[in-house]
Parts: C-alpha cells; sequence; structure tokens
C-alpha cells in the first residue's frame, strides 16, 4: 500500500463515527422520529388544515401512529434475531411508550372531544358501534405494558411473568387492527399490510423457540 493510499484509508476511518458515538445518537433520532407526527399534526390543526372534519382526522391519525409505533416495537426482537442489530433493543421501550402515548391521546380525543365526556353518549356508542368496544380492549392491554416497562418491575414480577405479561402487546396490535378494519371497511389496505406484518413479526418469534425446543428433545431422546 502507498503512503497516498495509507493516508486515505486513515481519513476515511476518522470520519466514521465511534459505536459509541453512534449509540448515543440511537435513542435522540428515535425519540425525534416518534414525536414527530404529533408535531405535525399540531401544526396542521394551527394553520386549519385538518379538513371538513377535523376531529375525525385527528383521531384517524392518532390512531394509525400508534398501531405503527406499536409495530416497530414488536418489530425490534425480530430484527435483533435476523440481522444480529442491537441497536433495536435499547429503543424498544421508547417506541412501545410512544405507541401508548398516541393510544392515549387518540382515546382521551374520543371522549374529551368527539363526545364532550357525554358518559350517557359514549355508552350508546359503544352499543352501537363494536369498534369503539375493540379499541378501547386494546388500549387496556397496552395500559399494563407502559405501567410495568421499568427495570423495577422487571424485578418486582420475575422476567418470565413480565415477559409473559408483555405479550399482551400482540394481542393489542390484532386488537388495534381489527378496530381499524371495522372503523374504516373499506378503506383496508392499511389494516391488511399492518395484519401481515403482525403475522410476520411473531412468526419470526415463534420459530426459534419452536427449534430450541425441537433440539432439547433431541438431545432427550439420544439420552
Amino acid at each position: 500500500m502507498s503512503v497516498v493510499d495509507g493516508q486515505q484509508a486513515g481519513a476515511r476511518e476518522g470520519r466514521k463515527l465511534p459505536a459509541t458515538s453512534r449509540d448515543a445518537l440511537v435513542k435522540p433520532v428515535v425519540f425525534v422520529a416518534a414525536l414527530s407526527p404529533s408535531l405535525w399534526l399540531a401544526g396542521r390543526a394551527l394553520l386549519g388544515t385538518l379538513g371538513a372534519d377535523p376531529v375525525a382526522e385527528v383521531l384517524n391519525r392518532l390512531g394509525l401512529y400508534a398501531l405503527v409505533l406499536l409495530l416497530c416495537s414488536l418489530a425490534c426482537t425480530p430484527l435483533q434475531l435476523l440481522l444480529g442489530w442491537k441497536w433495536p433493543l435499547r429503543v424498544r421501550r421508547m417506541l412501545g411508550l410512544f405507541a401508548f402515548f398516541y393510544a392515549t391521546v387518540h382515546l382521551s380525543t374520543y371522549l374529551g372531544v368527539d363526545q364532550g365526556l357525554d358518559l350517557t353518549s359514549i355508552g350508546k356508542d359503544i352499543v352501537k358501534r363494536r369498534f369503539v368496544t375493540v379499541g378501547f380492549a386494546a388500549w387496556c392491554c397496552l395500559l399494563p405494558l407502559a405501567l410495568t416497562s421499568t427495570q423495577k418491575w422487571v424485578k418486582r414480577l420475575g422476567y418470565r411473568r413480565w415477559k409473559a405479561l408483555h405479550r399482551l402487546a400482540y394481542l393489542a396490535g390484532a386488537l388495534a387492527i381489527v378496530h381499524f378494519v371495522w372503523r374504516f371497511k373499506t378503506a383496508l389496505l392499511q389494516p391488511l399490510l399492518a395484519g401481515a406484518t403482525l403475522f410476520i413479526l411473531l412468526a419470526i418469534r415463534l420459530v426459534p423457540r419452536r427449534s430450541a425446543g425441537a433440539r432439547l428433545g433431541a438431545k432427550a431422546g439420544a439420552r
């Protein structure tokens, strides 16, 4: 290698960020990316560009953001299993909490703005429109996950029980997709894509578990 080649290689290496610097950037970047849809929606509200039915637009957008971020949080472990990436695991909790945040604002907008906290009207709406009930059930699945998302709760519950509890995220995702389908009925492309994504993510999680079970069974048979 010539001196010039060595200098060029050294310059390229110098331009690369150290692993610690890249790791430090992951969480802020994901935080800004997850928060930006709410800022964009708030900007549209201030500019009065939410359309003819602004409440419905806000509800629809918030629900979609919650579902997308929930799927993103569920994709973190499959990405680590398939590609060996570690950084998704560091932002998994943040993505899940953002999903709960958007779902909570979605529910609060429905109760406070759309229904005006009229309990009679809310009760009638739940009976009349089943997608409301399913959507509330999805939020109820997310609530204990948000409350127990800290390391303190992992220690308090024990890792196995904590992990079993947090599998409710898949149920929440399924209920949210059903909520989406029943809400729009004809616009099915997005919920179908979300359903396919959820199925693939769940399948990726189950395959290693079944493979490990098969290996254990083979070892037991050999003995």
